[in-house]
Formats: structure tokens, sequence, C-alpha cells
């Protein structure tokens, strides 16, 4: 078992865009290896405290199996006899919530509930985390993966851990929702070890929906005659000769944005942008 000292988190869904996921921030190294679990059209669990990673998998198959998140927490924690030492939230696939702290757990510790997301923390300055975290969501606006680093940020400015930041990681899923629409997972970012954990998370967030996000395709603009011989002279510029959408491909497959990049009769903004940075 690991103990996660001084942790937040917050498990979460939104059920309109079919997404569950756990965003958290710790004074423990590698947060993101311990605590968050999520499942599309299952569930999502954060455990921590005296964490039992156990309670990842065995309560994903819980709600597999159709129980509540209530159900799953109280199936856990019966069979765990270190039950007092650990933290627990869960939601499960109709966005029900339930959170649990061990009475031994380390002050100030404790959790919140509502709607579609189950927050708790250990080992921090006072329950103002906590209520950070569950205001935050209730009030949010934005994608899943949005919300729940608006509910880091307020946590840490609440008041956050204790004894100090140092990881933080971001695990949001939707079924084929992923890279390539191959893969479930929408967005896993960890932060290992870092002064400013939630700073440097919030910058691989962006640098990910950068390079993998979506553009509305209304917002594509449309490659006419100018605007063809501009890419192709740019592209040349960079050493990628020949029909315009070959070399459109080629160098957005080596720059990584080949998921933004469908034909050459229209071209996202943000690969365009992109491509005059460079050339």
């Amino acid at each position: 078992m690991a103990r996660t000292i001084a942790t937040y988190s917050i498990a979460a869904c939104d059920l309109d865009a079919g997404q569950w996921g756990v965003a958290t921030q710790s004074k423990f190294l590698a947060v993101g290896s311990v605590v968050p679990w999520a499942e599309p059209h299952v569930g999502a669990i954060a455990t921590q405290a005296y964490a039992n990673p156990r309670y990842g998998t065995e309560g994903l198959s819980f709600l597999r199996e159709g129980l509540s998140a209530e159900e799953v927490v109280g199936r856990l924690t019966a069979a765990d006899e270190g039950r007092d030492q650990r933290q627990l939230g869960v939601v499960d696939r109709e966005g029900r919530s339930a959170s649990f702290t061990g009475a031994e757990c380390l002050e100030w510790a404790g959790g919140r509930t509502g709607p579609c997301y189950a927050a708790q923390g250990n080992i921090l300055v006072s329950a103002a985390t906590v209520d950070a975290i569950a205001e935050t969501f209730e009030s949010s606006k934005g994608t899943l993966a949005e919300r729940l680093l608006d509910c880091l940020d307020a946590a840490q400015a609440a008041g956050g851990d204790r004894r100090g930041q140092q990881s933080a990681a971001l695990l949001v899923v939707e079924q084929d929702g992923g890279y390539a629409k191959l893969s479930d997972t929408i967005v896993e970012l960890r932060v290992e070890d870092h002064e400013l954990p939630l700073e440097e998370l919030r910058r691989l967030y962006r640098l990910h929906e950068a390079l993998f996000g979506e553009t509305p395709r209304d917002e594509w603009l449309t490659v006419d005659d100018a605007l063809a011989n501009e890419l192709r002279d740019r592209l040349a510029k960079l050493g990628y000769d020949g029909e315009l959408e070959d070399a459109l491909n080629k160098w957005a497959g080596n720059a990584n944005l080949e998921e933004r990049v469908d034909g050459a009769a229209e071209i996202d903004p943000i690969v365009l942008e992109e491509l005059r940075e460079l050339s």
C-alpha cells in the first residue's frame, strides 16, 4: 500500500458528454500512478490517504456489475482491515457519488459529494479545500477536463495541502473518444515531481489540446488558390515538397498534428498557425 500524503482529489463525470474522470494533487511522488481510476460508462474512482490501489481495480469491477457508488464504497471498505486509514471517492455510471474517510486519516480529512462528483482530501489546511472543489465543480462550465483542472486550482487557492505540493494528475475517459478514436483515454497527464505541479499540469494540458484537441469543422479554413500557394511555400521551406496534400500530411505527422489534418481542401486554423510560426 502507498500513503499518498496530503492529497486532495475529485472523481467526477459529465453524463451528457459520456465522460468520467479524476483530478488530484498531492505531497507525494507520482500521485497519478496511484489515485485516479476511470472507465467509460462504468465510473471513476479516487483512492488515497494510506491508499489501497486495489480499490481502483476492484471498484471498477463492482461498478461494471452495476453496483452504485455507495454500494461500491461499502463493499471495498467492509473487506479491508485497513479501512480506517483509507480515503475513497466513487462516481458511478449514473452519476451517483459516494466518499469515504477512515477514522484514522490525518486532519483535516473529509469529503463532499453531489450529483456527478465526489471530492475528498486529507492532511489539508481546512475543510475549505474540499468545499472549494465541490463549489467549483457545481458552478463551472466547459469540458470535464477543464472543470477538473479548475477544481484543483480552486482547492489550492483555498489552502490546499498542509504539507505542500509535489505531483498532480488528470485522467478523463470517453468510449472511443481518445487518440484516433481508437482509445478510450481522452487525456491522461501526470506531473510526477514539481515545485508547482498545478501550473505544470495546466501547461501540459494546453500542449495536449494544441496537439490532440478538435477545432469544430465549421471553423476550418477553405484552402483557396492563395492559401494553397502559401502552404506549398511554407512546407517547401521546411523540406516538404510535392503534392500539397502529401507534403502537408508528412509535415503534420512529424509535428504530431496528424489528428488535425484531413486532406488539403480545408485546414484547421491551429495547423495553419503552427506552420506559419515554424516557417
